[in-house]
């Protein structure tokens, strides 16, 4: 995955309201929960956000607790394992890091990149299997 566009993202500073991102009419796709590498971490605030993309030219008035952020372009390896029940979603987290941890990128002309941009995960549910996308860069 490339995003190939400046995104901007909706981002609670203390807590996350599920009902609030999943409806939010100017979203482009569903929540994501992102760990975001050290430069992006907004001084009182936490390592791991959770939000939704938005048009770069939002502009309607942002919740109080919540906080827009810019992400520039990336690359991004994204692992999907296979379907579980939800019961075990611990479980099938537990086995994407591990592959992931296990994984060398460089066969496919990448290597790791974890300041670059933030790792994120969609929601965990059982049907699609657990996804996660890592931050690479090109290896010259």
């Amino acid at each position: 995955m490339s995003l190939s566009s400046k995104h901007r993202y909706l981002n609670p500073l203390f807590s996350f309201v599920r009902t609030e991102y999943t409806n939010h009419h100017n979203k482009i796709y569903e929540p994501i929960g992102m760990w975001l590498p050290k430069h992006l971490i907004k001084e009182g605030t936490s390592q791991y956000v959770q939000g939704v993309e938005l048009p770069l030219d939002y502009n309607n008035v942002v919740p109080v607790g919540y906080d827009l952020i810019e992400l520039p372009p990336c690359k991004l390896m994204i692992f999907q394992g296979e379907p579980y029940n939800d019961d075990d979603f611990m479980d099938a987290i537990g086995e994407i890091w591990k592959h992931i941890e296990e994984f060398d990128p460089n066969i496919y002309g990448y290597t790791w990149a974890p300041e670059s941009a933030p790792r994120f995960q969609l929601a965990p549910m059982g049907y699609r299997g657990y996804i996660e996308a890592r931050p690479v860069v090109t290896v010259n």
